[in-house]
């Protein structure tokens, strides 16, 4: 069965697209995110980290195992075992998001560690749909994560003010309130499906698969490939040195 979001999600994700590329298919660049939410602080040494190389670029996203621990679990030891390795986005919906992890390509497959049964529902009001997050692409028949994921890719300011307005009112923060509001994403998937991580390093990359050509079943024409997924710790970059004259 399809690892998809709810049909009328992908409806407002595909108008929510069209502010997001131009006739191009263009991502316009995006600006730092100044945000004291937890999703766009840089990584600290020791942070658990994921590296996605695809056939368009790297993808570097931190993990919360912390926050998420069986959507982290199934992830890091999947991808241990190479699933992951050769899987294409199968499903692309432009400026909005892009979804893989289905070893078969369709968008049918899954799996787990667990011997292929899901796990639950990990949402809390830490981690958030912001653009940029690495989440779970909840099964909606079985109720259950497995191994299909996607990340947010929505333009920056894509958020209507009119749900902003309502946001504060919902529980939200006014720190996230502005982060929706500066980095974009989806608010209408909290507490639907869980977010297990956070790209800081390689947004453009996902911004570009975003914008590729795609058939009527939003798969892309020419295929994106994830070639590997490596679980690693973050270690800061070393210093900048300049060189000093010698006396």
């Amino acid at each position: 069965m399809a690892k998809k979001i709810f049909s009328f999600l992908i409806l407002v994700l595909f108008l929510l697209s069209l502010t997001g590329c131009g006739d191009k298919k263009e991502m316009a660049p995006r600006s730092p995110v100044e945000s004291s939410e937890l999703q766009f602080a840089q990584p600290q040494e020791g942070d658990p980290i994921a590296i996605f190389q695809t056939s368009m670029g790297e993808i570097h996203v931190r993990l919360y195992p912390e926050l998420a621990p069986m959507a982290v679990d199934n992830f890091i030891g999947l991808a241990q075992q190479g699933y992951y390795n050769g899987a294409i986005f199968h499903q692309v919906v432009y400026g909005s998001y892009i979804q893989s992890g289905d070893a078969t390509g369709t968008g049918n497959g899954s799996a787990t560690i667990w011997n292929a049964d899901g796990f639950p529902l990990e949402a809390n009001d830490t981690l958030r749909h912001y653009t940029g997050a690495l989440c779970v692409a909840f099964d909606q028949d079985s109720q259950s994560g497995t191994s299909q994921f996607y990340f947010i890719t929505t333009p920056a300011g894509n958020v209507a003010g009119s749900v902003l307005n309502q946001m504060e009112s919902v529980g939200y923060s006014q720190e996230e309130i502005d982060a929706y509001k500066t980095a974009g994403g989806l608010p209408q998937l909290d507490n639907t499906d869980t977010v297990f991580g956070q790209i800081y390093q390689g947004q453009s990359i996902a911004d570009a698969i975003s914008c590729v050509q795609v058939d009527e079943e939003n798969k892309p024409i020419q295929s994106v490939t994830i070639t590997s997924v490596t679980i690693t710790t973050y270690t800061p970059p070393a210093p900048e040195t300049t060189d000093q004259p010698q006396e």
